[in-house]
């Protein structure tokens, strides 16, 4: 995809950020840049800081140096709630639902940020409080349209298979209606037709929706396939930042999957 794609300006920044716990260097000196528009993959092995990243990106760690930037504006200490509100959803490694919950709800509850009425006009639900969130409902109704999960609507999904439970927390995310999506190994455990779906959903959301992403997987054929751009950290540092092929190249990248004997 690489070349072929043109993008807007820097929506994401992070400059030089440093995260530590204890002795345990996560991140060091992590610098990159991510343009609107783009699907941005963050690969390395196990333990290279793919997710301390990400948790630093959207508030969950707070990085003890380097700063970072979100559409212009630099954030001091920002809480994932604080995130969620600039336009930053996410997904994670471990699916995070409500099990007891049906589909539609556990998506309901992206809403929940853009939703005015206080819990008094909730609790009556009448009038302004009922006009709300059938409107929010309405939004929903879209995302599972968007992601093909009609049958499973009033489904709780601790009852579906593992795949789907993932469309699902990607439809939560979707119904924030996210400027970036943070994407957490969005395919991992699922079989071959499973990825194959979610590849083409995060396509479509880039592609419909404008959405900009940037996700942690991996499959390098999916990263490959995906990416517009990659970086790959190995020990919580930086190693390659490029287009995909370039990437797929570098002799720092092949040893660091492979070992240098290969």
């Amino acid at each position: 995809m690489a070349g072929r794609r043109q993008f807007g300006e820097v929506i994401l920044s992070v400059e030089n950020i440093g995260l530590s716990f204890g002795a345990v260097q996560a991140l060091s000196g992590v610098s990159l840049e991510v343009r609107k528009g783009q699907i941005f993959s963050i690969i390395g092995p196990n333990g290279a800081g793919k997710t301390s990243l990400l948790n630093c990106i959207n508030g969950v760690y707070h990085p003890q140096q380097g700063q970072i930037s979100f559409k212009g504006q630099m954030r001091a200490r920002m809480e994932p709630h604080q995130a969620a509100a600039q336009g930053i959803a996410r997904t994670f490694q471990n699916v995070a639902l409500f099990r007891g919950m049906s589909t539609l709800d556990n998506i309901m509850t992206g809403r929940n940020l853009k939703m005015r009425r206080g819990f008094l006009w909730k609790a009556l639900w009448w009038g302004p409080a009922e006009r709300e969130e059938l409107a929010h409902r309405a939004q929903v109704e879209r995302v599972i349209d968007f992601l093909e999960i009609e049958a499973i609507r009033k489904t709780p999904v601790g009852r579906l298979p593992y795949g789907l439970q993932k469309r699902v927390e990607l439809g939560r995310a979707l119904a924030a209606e996210p400027e970036m999506l943070l994407l957490d190994e969005p395919m991992a455990g699922m079989n071959l037709e499973e990825k194959q779906d979610m590849c083409r959903f995060i396509l479509d959301v880039n592609d419909e929706f404008g959405t900009t992403i940037c996700l942690i997987e991996h499959d390098m054929g999916v990263v490959m396939d995906l990416s517009d751009h990659v970086v790959v950290l190995d020990y919580g540092r930086k190693i390659a930042d490029g287009p995909p092929e370039q990437v797929r190249r570098d002799p720092r990248v092949i040893d660091a999957y492979l070992g240098a004997a290969h």
